[in-house]
């Protein structure tokens, strides 16, 4: 069966994703002082290794676990669902259908209790 990596273009279309998924966040007042000193350059290409990862591509994402990676930022339930809602639009705005995005956004979700509160 194809991957949801596969069927829209790999790694290049989940670069672009990311991009706009980026641009969307950056522009929230609710998330975007989380990034405030953040190498954006950088954190798009490990976005893009990880939600590659994360939809069926290569793993490419060797990094530190999900907990140790917030540690610090007492992320809370709205910043979590903000972040999601920037997901969905940016996958939306792609073309991404809307079972594929269901799929994408359950491992998304698997995610919030190594995310919160750390």
């Amino acid at each position: 069966m194809e991957t949801f990596y596969e069927k829209y273009g790999g790694e290049e279309t989940i670069s672009k994703v990311v991009d706009y998924f980026y641009d969307l966040v950056l522009a929230d007042h609710t998330v975007n002082d989380f990034f405030k000193n953040t190498d954006m350059e950088k954190q798009r290409k490990h976005q893009t290794k990880f939600i590659s990862y994360a939809l069926g591509g290569p793993n490419q994402y060797t990094d530190q676990s999900m907990a140790k990676v917030h540690a610090g930022t007492n992320l809370q339930p709205n910043h979590f669902d903000a972040i999601v809602m920037h997901l969905r639009a940016a996958l939306t705005h792609f073309g991404v259908s809307e079972g594929d995005i269901a799929d994408a956004l359950n491992k998304v979700e698997s995610l919030r209790d190594d995310i919160l509160y750390k």
